[in-house]
């Protein structure tokens, strides 16, 4: 049994470092995520799995403050969306949680983070992006570079 336990299967693998699993359109050469057997943009069965870039570049993003019925995790946590270079947007935990510390095309990557432990103790985690630079403690950026598209 292991220790460690993904939120849902399929979602990310379990490497260092992680990927996203997602699918990949030979009719209309379309990304998708996460994996569908008929593609989401021209409904083609011609689809394939596809492992997506573990980098992105941050597009939205918010701090979640309150819980949402039936969550189990820490609050606050950070949630937005990561453009990939095979251009999805990914709706996507954020591991940091202030929103003063992110900025618009922010460089991210692909992290696995905990989540909550389950019944039978074993620590379930989810795939999140991680900045891959923040200010230092303290230090915030300028309103021009905090302010979303």
């Amino acid at each position: 049994m292991s220790s460690t336990v993904p939120v849902h299967p399929g979602l990310f693998t379990e490497d260092d470092p992680p990927r996203l699993l997602g699918g990949r359109c030979h009719a209309c050469g379309h990304h998708h995520f996460p994996r569908h057997d008929i593609c989401p943009y021209c409904a083609s069965a011609d689809t394939e799995g596809a492992e997506l870039s573990g980098v992105g570049r941050l597009w939205a993003w918010t701090a979640v403050t309150h819980p949402p019925p039936g969550y189990r995790g820490e609050t606050p946590y950070g949630f937005g969306v990561v453009e990939l270079p095979e251009g999805l947007r990914i709706v996507t935990r954020l591991t940091e949680p202030d929103p003063g510390r992110l900025r618009a095309d922010q460089p991210m990557h692909l992290v696995t983070d905990p989540l909550h432990t389950d019944e039978e103790g074993r620590r379930v985690v989810t795939y999140a992006f991680a900045p891959d630079e923040t200010p230092s403690p303290g230090e915030t950026l300028s309103p021009e570079e905090t302010v979303s598209r």
